[in-house]
Order: structure tokens, then C-alpha cells, then sequence
């Protein structure tokens, strides 16, 4: 219960990031399964619905809120950049998540607030 309300606390920039880069790779794997379920079922509708969330609920409110925090938490361009292009891949949003906090660019969620890359 403790770490559902951490994640869910939407208190600073960088907790609102954290969680929506945890539900753009849910729906990306929500998607995935949808894939799957289309090729071994030859079922053309099973990724509608995935598709539609994982496009607008993940993929588009996470570029919003990466732009949002970038100017909230003043990331450089190639940190932006790089949490941009984080979207793409599968689970992506994750990797880029557990770096940025090792690297001091996610404020509060970081070990030391200041970035110790000049990304």
C-alpha cells in the first residue's frame, strides 16, 4: 500500500513523470499482448483498443508531461531529447526514468539533487 501511494503522489514534476512513465509502459505492454493475441487468434480487432490507449493515454501524455517537466525541472535540450526518444522503444520510458533519477536530472526522486551529468 506504502508504494502504490508513493507512486501515485502527484505533489512535483518529477513524481507526475515518474508515474506517467510507468503507465506508458504499461500500456505498451498492455499492446504487446494485444500483438500477440492478434497473430495467434488472426484477430484484427484485439489491438483497437490497446492501440488507442497505448497511442493517446500513454504515448501522447507522456511526450506532454516529459515536455512539461523538462521546463519545470530546467533539463538541458539533450536530456529532453533523450526523454523524448525514450517513448519509442518498449519500456523505454522506464530506462529513462531509472537513469535520469541516477543521474540527479528527477529533483526530489534523485539521490543528489544536482545533475552530475552535463547531458
Amino acid at each position: 500500500m506504502w508504494v502504490m501511494k508513493q507512486i501515485l503522489d502527484l505533489s512535483t514534476p518529477a513524481k507526475r513523470f515518474r508515474l506517467v512513465a510507468i503507465w506508458e509502459a504499461v500500456t505498451w505492454a498492455a499492446l504487446i499482448v494485444a500483438m500477440i493475441i492478434k497473430r495467434v487468434f488472426d484477430n484484427d480487432e484485439a489491438i483497437a483498443i490497446p492501440g488507442m490507449v497505448h497511442g493517446v493515454a500513454g504515448f501522447m501524455l507522456f511526450v506532454v508531461v516529459a515536455l512539461i517537466t523538462a521546463r519545470a525541472l530546467k533539463w538541458s535540450i539533450g536530456v529532453t531529447a533523450l526523454a523524448l526518444a525514450s517513448s519509442i522503444p518498449p519500456f523505454g520510458t522506464l530506462v529513462f526514468e531509472w537513469w535520469a533519477r541516477r543521474n540527479g536530472h528527477l529533483a526530489e526522486l534523485s539521490d543528489d539533487a544536482a545533475p552530475r551529468l552535463a547531458a
